[in-house]
């Protein structure tokens, strides 16, 4: 269809830009010297991120037996790097905000390496053979390059440049992205109706599933590592708040098929982190 075709090759990447570069405007070098000053912090978040999430992805797929072209949307989604509302709801958390926007500009950066990597391996793991011509790992960090880390390095570039009036408009700019997050998802489903009820119960639960698993998981593995509950809340609400745009947008210039998963997965995980972030607020104001 023309309106899908559109879709997958304008809008989205049209909107995903606006997106990075609303969250560059937020950005300072400082948020990555971080790593630095908050290593042991950063580490856990990205293995988290770069690691636990996908693996997480893989088996939740193979649990619920998704079709192949599913099973990869979800991996996709998995991932795919922290997402802005991470921050808010970690602020709100009362979380450390600081650790949870640098594991989002770390991993929007890393995305680079690993949604390629982890797209290929489910894609041939799952025997997704009608994506394979689509799947080249040259073109997905090409692709995910020029609308993750390109819109972001100008996003951050203004702010340098420009400081007090980035700081006017701000709020503006993320207030839009957000508008354009849930118009995205809105169009992913719309665009892929049909296929989107007929595995409405199999992708609803799988995507649950993960989110929930994401960040109990993360939480768990945070405070075994001896990270204070401000962090683990940081880690936590970092894993269930995806960059669903980003997996959504990569996965229309593939197949608007893999675009399922990350939208309907966006339904839930506002939810599900918001009342985590409800739960810590409490916890991390006693603490």
């Amino acid at each position: 269809m023309v309106e899908d075709s559109i879709f997958a090759a304008v809008l989205l990447p049209v909107a995903l830009a606006v997106i990075m570069t609303a969250l560059g405007l937020s950005l300072t070098p400082a948020d990555f010297r971080r790593v630095v000053q908050l290593p042991k912090g950063v580490a856990i978040g990205m293995f988290n991120l770069v690691l636990i999430a996908p693996l997480l992805a893989f088996g939740v797929a193979e649990l619920y037996s998704l079709e192949p072209a599913l099973a990869v949307g979800l991996v996709l989604l998995g991932a795919a790097p922290g997402g802005t509302t991470a921050n808010m709801l970690t602020h709100l958390a009362r979380g450390d905000t600081a650790l949870s926007i640098t594991m989002t500009a770390i991993s929007s950066l890393t995305a680079v390496v690993t949604v390629p990597l982890f797209l290929e391996l489910s894609t041939s793991h799952f025997g997704a053979s009608e994506l394979n011509e689509s799947v080249n790992m040259f073109g997905i960090v090409v692709r995910v390059l020029l609308i993750t880390v390109v819109p972001l390095a100008l996003g951050m570039y203004l702010r340098a440049r420009l400081p007090q009036r980035i700081e006017r408009i701000e709020p503006r700019a993320k207030q839009i992205a957000l508008g354009l997050f849930l118009l995205v998802v809105i169009g992913a489903i719309v665009a892929e109706n049909e296929r989107v009820l007929e595995n409405l119960d199999d992708i609803a639960a799988a995507a649950l599933t993960l989110n929930v698993a994401a960040m109990t998981v993360a939480y768990t593995i945070s405070r075994l590592a001896r990270l204070d509950d401000r962090q683990s809340t940081a880690i936590a609400i970092e894993l269930g708040v995806h960059n669903a745009t980003l997996a959504i947008a990569i996965g229309a210039s593939i197949a608007t098929v893999l675009t399922i998963p990350a939208a309907v997965y966006s339904a839930f995980m506002f939810i599900t982190a918001g009342l985590f972030a409800r739960f810590m607020y409490h916890r991390n104001f006693a603490g």
